[in-house]
């Protein structure tokens, strides 16, 4: 029996959902058990402000600093100064992590964020662990921060993900192409009537992130105006000030809005709509594709949001909106174009690995017994 250790970093949610979704797809990998663990709950205050609460703000209010810092660390060598400081940084705020990871004493490992397989690609290095390390990448592009030396494997989101790996000099035997993981619900969520909405009419999933960031009850007020041909569910994840918002909107649109706060029934909604209108984060448009919808991206951050974009608009599985107006005038033709949607629908169940998990544990656990 092979005890596998899945370590994630919230840092945003893709990380810990793309753990979450390995965690319950070993569940059909019986005798072999998996643990995960959010590496943020075993580090320094300040390391944790740093990834979490530091990367977001940062994102947030400053869009461009977070462009360059992106584009900086992409081109700066691992061997560099700053680099070796900051991987000697994270090893101090991070021994409490490193000694959990001793104590559980797992056969294999596998990161969702580089920033765990760094620590312990340091630890093999100096024989103070032995298992195999994995590392899952969670985008459709390659940043440099994801070229750890030396893991057992590398998990590709597509083809050219694995061909960046091999032209940055990853090993070709390493690099596996699995898609990003995505929980097993999305392997198969039938669509289904939703309670308050009209099957006669087609459904707006406007999502802003399980952070709830961004002003999505302005953008819901912007599309409600369109008329009532559709109908919007907006999903504001932790945000009860939008949440409280988004309410008020329903109240004054009866039968044309359904609000809903943090959710873990997200296959169920994506299931049910027509049009998803959504942030390029990697695992949240991995479930797009594990299900087939089409989708209408607003707000990439700079950096590996843009290429995710980039990546879904080539293949035509969705359409960009740059701003408030773009997104009206986009709605309002997608949700009035039947055939375009079921043209972006193909094109996305075509991208889609619902069954990336399973696809990922084969590869470190040998298959289920």
């Amino acid at each position: 029996m092979t005890q596998l250790l899945i370590l994630s970093v919230s840092a945003g949610n893709g990380h810990v959902r793309a753990a979450q979704a390995l965690e319950a797809a070993a569940l059909s990998f019986a005798p072999h058990t998996a643990t995960h663990i959010d590496a943020m709950d075993f580090v320094w205050g300040g390391l944790r402000k740093v990834y979490t609460q530091g990367y977001a703000g940062l994102v947030a209010r400053a869009p461009r600093l977070w462009s360059y810092v992106h584009q900086h660390t992409d081109a700066t060598p691992h061997t560099a100064t700053s680099q070796r400081l900051r991987r000697g940084i994270e090893r101090l705020s991070a021994r409490a992590l490193l000694n959990e990871v001793q104590r559980l004493r797992p056969d294999a490992v596998i990161c969702t964020h580089f920033l765990p397989a760094e620590l312990l690609m340091r630890e093999r290095n100096h024989g103070r662990i032995e298992c195999p390390v994995w590392l899952q990448i969670t985008d459709y592009d390659l940043h440099n921060m994801w070229l750890v030396p030396g893991m057992a494997g590398y998990l590709a989101a597509t083809d050219e993900v694995a061909f960046r790996l091999r032209s940055r000099g990853i090993p070709a035997e390493r690099i596996h192409v699995t898609g990003i993981p995505v929980m097993p619900a999305f392997a198969a969520a039938p669509p289904q009537p939703m309670d308050g909405l009209d099957p006669a009419r087609p459904v707006l999933l406007m999502l802003s992130g399980g952070a709830g960031v961004g002003d999505l009850p302005g953008m819901v007020g912007r599309v409600l105006a369109l008329g009532d041909a559709f109908q919007v569910v907006a999903v504001a994840g932790r945000n009860a000030e939008a949440k409280t918002a988004l309410d008020a909107l329903a109240l004054r649109h009866a039968g044309r809005l359904i609000a809903i706060g943090f959710t873990n029934e997200m296959h169920t909604l994506m299931a049910a709509a027509d049009l998803v209108v959504t942030k390029p984060g990697g695992l949240t448009v991995s479930e797009c594709l594990a299900l087939g919808k089409p989708m209408l991206l607003i707000s990439p951050i700079p950096g590996q949001e843009e290429h995710n974009a980039g990546f879904l608009m080539e293949a035509g599985a969705a359409w960009l909106a740059y701003d408030t107006i773009g997104l009206e005038y986009k709605v309002a033709r997608l949700m009035a174009d039947a055939p375009q949607r079921v043209a972006m629908a193909a094109a996305s169940r075509a991208l889609g690995k619902p069954q990336a998990a399973q696809a990922v544990l084969r590869q470190v656990l040998g298959g289920p017994t």
